[in-house]
């Protein structure tokens, strides 16, 4: 027996269950939360924002740069002379072995399904991520940046092992995630449907909502909404592919430039102490990149629609359903994770309210802001995203061994970054491009922040990272371009590019492979980002 919406009184009640056993889980974390800070046991927001985040001005003269007090000794003040020690280059190995797993292990066919299961990733991260603590505990002979004092912790041993974890899990870990997952539910409880006619100016109109919204709910966030109803109103089309892979260029990857809630590397720089509205900057380029970008796919798909048969345009002028908008509750709960994010910062004054803003404040706001969008959103709504929690489970257990295992290369490139050679704005785009094609776009994007953060003479405007951190403006333009465009190069680039593909099939739309894909990335990207090129 059905439903009056076409869903199985089973389903229904099973995906109610469902969705609340994980109300309960986030009311329990909630409730866990507010104990232990009620117990004085979580760290001090001791979080120097006396810079308040600001931009430095730096001048500078043939033979001198002239930089902030402090800087001019930047590249000693890292050394082990400091308490620190570099950490040898094998000791890297887990990290860049777990990264290899997410590239390879879903291609290989031997270990294609068993890797499908989340519990399969997290087991290989926990393996990885646990070498990597093991170094630290019985290898590494001590000292190590203390990401919530901004001290260097003379330890060694089990407390060694303790500040990593704790850089890891605490500091990067579970701010990253808990934004993440807020926008992913919250998103999933807004569906767009309706079948509009598949003319090129409707793909690109939908393309472009996609774009523009993904810098505000996230790159995950806006395919989940637009992705659907983009292939609804196409299925009466033959020629499919090319949307479904300019809407993963745009609505997935270019369109998350302009927000660190818009793609996830650009939250880790937020996290690393770059300000909330930086990013809005890089509007000159988010505009150019995806203005072309939306031009040639008109262009292409103008062309495409002029060979459909005839009686498939018929069919599919004849099946036209109004757009519909539901879940509508949940918009501004997304602005509530948007601003929790900007206004809510450890050790500043919590707005409206003036008392100190204990840490994981702002991601307890927005459990909170989840509960509400699990509570209120009809189960119904959820089943039409076809929504369920493994999307972003996977996330969660690859992460969580991702942020243990790259401290190694962070301490690395902390000490040493300055003497790897990389002093171009150019060079940085295209090394952190290319390797966000192929890796995560995430921890990419973090190495080699790192890098450019390190570099002993910082040229141009200086971006303050709080404290005595300071990076060049000059630099972190080309490592945020490179990483959030060039995620789009390939399947594995960014989160949402497998999620499209795998709903697109589910779809009946035959996608490319993974090399497939690739060449219509190599013909359409790479010369766009070689003209971006010419303008850092």
């Amino acid at each position: 027996m059905s439903n009056y919406s076409g869903f199985s009184n089973e389903v229904l009640t099973r995906s109610r269950e469902g969705f609340l056993r994980a109300t309960y889980l986030v009311i329990g974390l909630v409730v866990i939360y507010l104990i232990v800070l009620g117990a004085g046991w979580l760290p001090s927001a001791n979080v120097d924002h006396s810079e308040d985040h600001e931009t430095a001005e730096v001048s500078e003269t043939a033979d001198h740069v002239a930089v902030e007090p402090g800087l001019e000794e930047s590249g000693e003040a890292h050394g082990p002379e400091e308490g620190r020690y570099v950490p040898p280059v094998p000791a890297v190995i887990p990290f860049a072995l777990l990264l290899l797993a997410i590239a390879l292990l879903p291609l290989i066919p031997a270990t294609s399904h068993w890797w499908e299961h989340n519990s399969s990733r997290f087991l290989v991260a926990m393996v990885l991520a646990s070498i990597t603590l093991f170094y630290y505990g019985f290898m590494h002979p001590g000292g190590l940046d203390n990401h919530f004092t901004h001290q260097v912790d003379s330890t060694s041993g089990l407390e060694t092992v303790f500040v990593v974890f704790s850089n890891a899990i605490f500091g990067e870990f579970i701010p990253f995630i808990v934004l993440l997952f807020s926008l992913y539910v919250i998103s999933g409880g807004i569906n767009l449907r309706g079948d509009l006619p598949a003319h090129p100016r409707v793909n690109a109109t939908f393309i472009a909502l996609g774009t523009i919204l993904a810098s505000f709910i996230g790159t995950t966030g806006s395919a989940m909404v637009f992705i659907r109803p983009l292939l609804t109103t196409n299925r009466e089309r033959k020629y499919r592919v090319h949307t479904v892979v300019f809407f993963i260029f745009m609505a997935c990857n270019c369109g998350g430039l302009l927000l660190p809630v818009g793609d996830p590397p650009l939250f880790l720089g937020y996290l690393r102490g770059v300000p909330f509205t930086w990013t809005l900057q890089l509007w000159p380029y988010w505009l150019a990149v995806n203005t072309l970008l939306l031009l040639i796919y008109y262009i292409w798909d103008r062309i495409l629609y002029s060979r459909e048969e005839i009686q498939d345009i018929v069919i599919d002028e004849a099946h036209v359903e109004p757009l519909r908008l539901t879940g509508k509750k949940n918009i501004p709960l997304i602005i509530g994770v948007v601003l929790s994010v900007a206004f809510i910062v450890p050790g500043k004054p919590f707005p409206l309210l003036g008392f100190e803003t204990p840490r994981f404040m702002s991601e307890m706001v927005m459990m909170l802001l989840v509960i509400t969008s699990l509570l209120l959103t009809s189960t119904e709504v959820r089943l039409r995203n076809r929504f369920d929690f493994h999307a972003i489970l996977e996330v969660a257990a690859l992460f969580s061994g991702i942020f243990i295992c790259m401290q190694v290369p962070i301490e690395i490139l902390h000490i040493k970054g300055s003497s790897l050679g990389l002093d171009d704005p150019v060079h940085f785009f295209w090394f952190t491009g290319i390797l966000s094609s192929f890796l995560d776009n995430a921890p990419t994007y973090v190495v080699f922040f790192e890098t450019a953060a390190a570099l002993p003479e910082q040229v141009g405007n200086l971006v303050s990272l709080g404290g005595a951190r300071y990076i060049a403006e000059n630099y972190l333009v080309p490592i945020s371009l490179g990483a959030v465009f060039m995620g789009a190069n390939t399947y594995i680039g960014n989160g949402p590019n497998f999620m499209v593909k795998s709903i697109a099939e589910s779809s009946g739309v035959k996608m490319p492979s993974f090399f497939g894909y690739m060449v219509y990335s190599t013909l359409i990207l790479i010369p766009v980002f070689v003209g971006v090129s010419f303008f850092l």
